[in-house]
């Protein structure tokens, strides 16, 4: 095995790329799935929740994890079939180095979608008025969730595909 070769660069490229192209993706998912809390405003500029007991919070990171667990097990299987079994190891740092960017993308995106309704709102609007809070993750530790499931995706198809070359070996 040499050393880097144009195909396992691109490879890991076109891993690295795709994933985090597929993070924005998942960023749009989240923002239109995920609620986001009720909010009253109170004076100009100043808005309190309507219910301090909302499960607004919670449904939006349990949101987050979900798709970011369905983006990690789609990043590592699809990559696994189109590049890692391919190009090999730089394929698969692509892709797990793509994953934690997907992660940081989706995340980017989400909390944006809507920021920027939300500051018009609450700088514009008179006192009294209901609108909903921008999208937030609360939960950071969700972020590692889609690399965790990019890595478990491509070991376990690895490991089936050395199982089933052994087992064609064996007669």
């Amino acid at each position: 095995m040499g050393g880097p070769t144009k195909g396992r660069l691109a490879a890991f490229a076109a891993a690295l790329a795709g994933s985090a192209a597929l993070g924005v993706l998942a960023g749009l998912i989240w923002a239109a799935v995920a609620p986001r809390a009720m909010l009253h405003e109170v004076a100009h500029g100043e808005a309190q929740l309507v219910n301090a007991e909302t499960s607004a919070f919670i449904a939006a990171d349990g949101w987050y994890c979900l798709i970011a667990a369905a983006g990690g097990l789609v990043t590592g299987v699809l990559g696994y079939r189109l590049l890692v079994r391919r190009a090999g190891w730089a394929a698969a740092a692509g892709l797990i180095l793509g994953a934690v960017a997907a992660a940081g993308c989706a995340l980017w995106t989400g909390e944006n979608i809507g920021l920027g309704t939300y500051d018009r709102q609450l700088a514009a609007s008179p006192a009294g008025t209901f609108f909903h809070a921008s999208l937030a993750l609360g939960a950071k530790s969700a972020l590692a969730f889609w690399p965790l499931l990019t890595s478990v995706a491509i070991l376990l198809a690895q490991s089936g595909a050395r199982r089933a070359a052994q087992a064609a070996r064996v007669p």
